[in-house]
């Protein structure tokens, strides 16, 4: 039985890339958005929080 030798430097370099891809896959979703999706966005956000605190209990 011997165990299968793994060059160090190759491991870290694919990890690296992974975690780059991922990394770009985000800013894809938060950046790449017309500015028509953010506002539209930004205005649903706005009318969730309005409904959530319109529920909101007073103490």
């Amino acid at each position: 039985m011997s165990a299968e030798i793994v060059n160090l430097r190759r491991a870290r370099k694919a990890k690296d890339r992974v975690e780059a891809d991922l990394r770009a896959a985000a800013n894809r979703a938060q950046f790449g958005r017309t500015k028509a999706e953010r506002k539209l966005e930004a205005a649903r956000r706005e009318q969730d929080e309005r409904a959530q605190d319109g529920r909101k209990l007073d103490r």
